[in-house]
């Protein structure tokens, strides 16, 4: 399976729908199913913040007993659209479709960037320990 990591606590508010798209800077031509691994890496500055600080706590957790270093998720890639248009609170993407609120809030709508859109969403019920890589990598899952 093709598994994507990223850092915390991006990866368990994506995984808890919190937001539904991640951004990255680059495209993939790949679609179907998909892991979603957490880095070992937390970033303590962006979960200090007030409001990433409550969306955590919505889901019983706090920064440090994020899940790191594992697979925690399975879902499906659907598209990846590059973003059109970007301003203070929201995005075009090249579909036409306008993100705002939350989606905008929790990712990286730099023109020219990426929005991955995944479906079916399901958290692992054991979490699967794994070294992380850059861009897509493969797991036997």
């Amino acid at each position: 399976m093709k598994v994507l990591s990223m850092i915390q606590p991006w990866a368990s508010l994506f995984v808890l729908r919190e937001a539904q798209y991640e951004t990255r800077s680059w495209s993939t031509k790949y679609r179907g199913p998909l892991a979603i691994h957490t880095s070992k890496k937390v970033d303590k500055v962006v979960c200090s913040h007030v409001a990433i600080k409550s969306l955590l706590s919505k889901h019983g957790y706090i920064a440090d007993d994020l899940p790191t270093g594992v697979i925690i998720a399975t879902c499906l890639l659907e598209d990846c659209l590059r973003v059109m248009e970007s301003h203070e609170t929201w995005a075009v993407l090249e579909d036409g479709r306008i993100v705002s609120g939350n989606d905008f809030f929790l990712g990286d709508f730099k023109v020219g960037g990426y929005v991955w859109e995944v479906s079916d969403m399901k958290m692992l019920d054991s979490f699967i320990p794994a070294k992380g890589r850059l861009g897509l990598w493969e797991y036997d899952v």
